[in-house]
């Protein structure tokens, strides 16, 4: 299945992508839908502005830095034994086609093309098992980071959520409609105003989807509508010589097959 969270004259509404069109779910966005724990029954077509944030309002945001092969040589780290996790809140998160809000208070804003996991169910220090029945399904997100803040600390959150600053949708797409399953296979792609910045696939992944809510739920229950982010490939404009940082006016378009794209528009604050 694909779902949504679409913008309508009305509010927003939880739908079913169909080949008619946007089905009502019976639900303000996909995050209320997700912690109903209903079967999904689709109602009439309706009239979609555009795209909401897939999950409007997670209760949490769990990121994972440095979980590609190529980013981290890039960077010029090892392999990480344990994840590296931060945190973002609601407040960043955008729609597929909304404006990346470009702040003042930084020169250095990056992109980070990045898969993210939905949780669809309660678990808590999870099985594998567990932890592959607790994944509802995946999207497309953009870490947008602003390094000059992110590297003030050895602490990564304040350059990580900055608000309206990170897309997230337009779909979720369920682990049955994914090749790999709950460990899906992938091609990830970030370009900037048409030139490909980022190109990788999701089995350079250091810690796969089960791996990371295994040991996320170790720490903190995961809750239905809960995102985890699980990094983002080799081609940051922060790894280019010279670095190479977006401005006002770029285009950030971010694509992972089988699921779909994000396309947005950077605008000084």
């Amino acid at each position: 299945m694909k779902l949504a969270t679409v913008r309508t004259d009305a509010g927003t509404r939880a739908v079913l992508h169909t080949p008619d069109g946007y089905a009502d779910l019976g639900h303000a966005d996909l995050g209320e839908l997700l912690a109903a724990s209903t079967p999904v029954a689709a109602g009439a077509v309706v009239r979609a502005n555009g795209f909401a944030p897939v999950i409007p309002r997670p209760g949490k945001i769990l990121c994972v830095g440095l979980n590609y092969r190529t980013h981290i040589r890039e960077m010029g780290r090892e392999i990480p034994e344990f994840p590296t996790l931060f945190a973002k809140f609601a407040e960043t998160l955008i729609g597929a086609d909304d404006d990346i809000a470009l702040p003042p208070e930084s020169a250095a804003v990056d992109w980070e093309a990045e898969l993210a996991v939905v949780i669809g169910r309660r678990v808590r220090r999870a099985s594998e098992s567990e932890a592959e029945a607790a994944i509802a399904g995946f999207t497309v997100l953009n870490d947008i980071t602003m390094r000059d803040w992110q590297f003030r600390t050895r602490e990564w959150l304040q350059g990580k959520t900055f608000e309206a600053t990170t897309p997230v949708g337009p779909l979720l797409v369920t682990p049955a409609d994914l090749p790999g399953g709950v460990r899906p296979r992938l091609g990830i792609r970030c370009l900037v105003n048409g030139r490909t910045v980022q190109q990788g696939d999701t089995p350079d992944l250091v810690f796969d989807p089960v791996d990371l809510v295994r040991y996320i739920s170790t720490i903190v229950t995961l809750q239905p509508g809960d995102l985890i982010a699980t990094g983002t490939p080799g081609g940051v404009g922060h790894a280019h010589v010279p670095p190479r940082y977006l401005a006002d006016g770029d285009v950030v378009r971010t694509e992972i097959e089988h699921i779909g794209h994000l396309e947005n528009k950077v605008r000084a604050q």
